[in-house]
């Protein structure tokens, strides 16, 4: 997926004099979750939220999940003082998400925290976002031992596309959203309480962001 340099914004052109609320997303993924995000939001068609992908040119280096919190955080910093000083209606404030996942990284739990305390919203998937994509299609059970290549094998198309990272249209069932959800809800539902988020495997709660953040209930 080409990308301009800096930040793209995902969605249609809105009138002019037509406010919408900015959403700024980090994602650890340069190319799957850019291209599922844009997917939504064209089905979802015109909202009150105007999508931006905060770290489209940042290279992979710069897309651990401590790196894309700490970038969100100044981000979120900057855009709220921004907020405060044009005098910007609270309901308009831009809002900053991460999306990244378990995988191996190291100090997932200090980037949940360090974002949770500045106001940054964090979407997570356990081992990957491929969870996500693999309950648009069937329930999931059991763990996949932390290994993303394990969920991504279970994607009924694993064998028959050429790059598995790429997202297309056709992967994602129209009117599967629902159905998505309530199958990681029930999945979720799996782990007792007092299991952290980042032990839970496997887990997501990209619908967190899809509604919350995207302004999106169905697609």
């Amino acid at each position: 997926m080409a990308h301009t340099k800096g930040k793209d914004s995902l969605g249609p052109a809105h009138k002019p004099g037509r406010r919408r609320k900015v959403v700024h997303v980090f994602t650890e993924g340069k190319v799957t979750e850019p291209e599922y995000i844009k997917i939504v939001r064209d089905r979802a068609g015109v909202t009150g939220v105007e999508v931006r992908i905060a770290n489209a040119s940042a290279p992979g280096s710069q897309r651990k999940p401590v790196k894309l919190v700490e970038a969100a955080v100044r981000l979120m910093c900057e855009e709220t003082r921004n907020a405060k000083r044009s005098k910007l209606e609270k309901k308009f404030w831009p809002a900053v998400w991460c999306l990244f996942d378990r995988d191996q990284h190291d100090s997932i739990e200090s980037a949940m925290k360090q974002a949770d305390e500045a106001g940054v919203r964090v979407a997570f998937s356990h081992p990957c976002f491929e969870v996500w994509r693999l309950l648009h299609h069937k329930h999931v059970t059991g763990t996949f031992g932390g290994v993303c290549d394990m969920a991504a094998a279970r994607l009924p198309f694993a064998n028959s596309v050429a790059n598995l990272k790429a997202v297309l249209p056709e992967q994602i069932p129209e009117g599967s959203y629902a159905e998505a959800k309530q199958r990681a809800l029930k999945m979720n539902a799996g782990h007792e309480e007092h299991v952290p988020k980042v032990l839970r495997d496997p887990y997501t709660d990209v619908f967190d962001f899809v509604e919350q953040g995207m302004g999106v209930t169905s697609y």
